[in-house]
């Protein structure tokens, strides 16, 4: 099997990936290198290893492991075996590295650390993509993401079969209530906005009552960020909006709530928790 990705979850570019996963290594191997292998390994010693999921869960960033060993040594031979989205079962073995020991010694944390984080956000989606299954819904993800890990976490959640949100501050308007209170209402914040955006950007604004929805419509913004609002609240707003603009649900998404969510008939349900709180996928690698 080759070392790319299912083609629906759109691995990023090898240079955006590249320099995260370098500093990584930068940041583990220090000012004198992996002292460890180099002093208890022969250089010419050669190794096998496997990278083993020891939970089941869904998998992501193999992409990254790929990279961290090829970073560190590139006759180091990284073959998938359960690529990058997809579900497993415990025992299941990702990948086969071969080469160097010393090398496959100095990747391996690095690489671990990537791989099971990764899944972790993959299999935290993945369980909240299946709790909505047979809804139009579609989970998405936020910016409440890891400094630095943004473009992985948010291919993570792609992994999961989930959706991305905006990916930063630039490539979308989303007016929540802060800016309300900054521009002195919704009309004022819609018409500085109109003023000055490009056409190819969408306008999704923030609300938390049905009076300020009514608003939002009345304005024709793109998108509404339905604010914590009760499942029965959604549906009043879905049966108000009537296919007007595109609604969003936020606050208080849990795999105990979703389903309700996402019968309530919004368009997407975003879920910071797939991020900031996924826990680690565990993961092993095995000489």
């Amino acid at each position: 099997m080759s070392a790319t990705a299912l083609p629906f979850t759109r691995p990023p570019h090898a240079l955006l990936l590249e320099p995260i996963v370098r500093r990584a290594l930068e940041e583990d191997l220090g000012r004198a290198g992996d002292i460890t292998s180099e002093l208890t390994v022969p250089p010419e010693t050669q190794a096998k290893a496997k990278l083993v999921a020891r939970k089941s869960g869904t998998i992501a960033g193999l992409i990254a492991a790929q990279a961290a060993f090829h970073l560190v040594d590139t006759a180091l031979h990284f073959e998938v075996q359960s690529p990058d989205g997809a579900t497993v079962q415990a025992g299941t073995v990702l990948a086969l590295i071969e080469g160097p020991a010393r090398s496959l010694l100095s990747g391996e944390r690095v690489a671990l650390n990537f791989a099971g984080h990764l899944s972790g956000v993959a299999t935290a989606t993945r369980a909240l993509v299946d709790a909505a299954a047979g809804t139009k819904a579609r989970i998405v993800c936020t910016r409440k993401t890891t400094p630095g890990l943004r473009l992985l976490e948010k291919y993570a959640v792609r992994c999961g079969g989930g959706f991305n949100h905006r990916f930063g501050l630039d490539d979308a308007v989303l007016i929540k209530d802060n800016h309300l209170v900054a521009a002195g209402g919704i009309g004022p914040a819609i018409e500085r906005v109109r003023a000055g955006l490009g056409h190819m950007a969408k306008i999704e604004l923030e609300v938390d009552t049905l009076a300020q929805l009514e608003e939002a419509l009345s304005l024709r913004v793109d998108a509404i960020l339905l604010d914590n609002m009760a499942p029965d609240m959604l549906r009043q707003a879905a049966a108000l909006t009537k296919g007007r603009a595109t609604l969003e649900a936020s606050g208080n998404v849990t795999l105990a709530t979703v389903r309700a969510i996402a019968q309530s008939g919004v368009d997407y349900i975003s879920a910071g928790s797939i991020t900031h709180s996924a826990p680690n996928l565990d993961l092993a690698l095995d000489f």
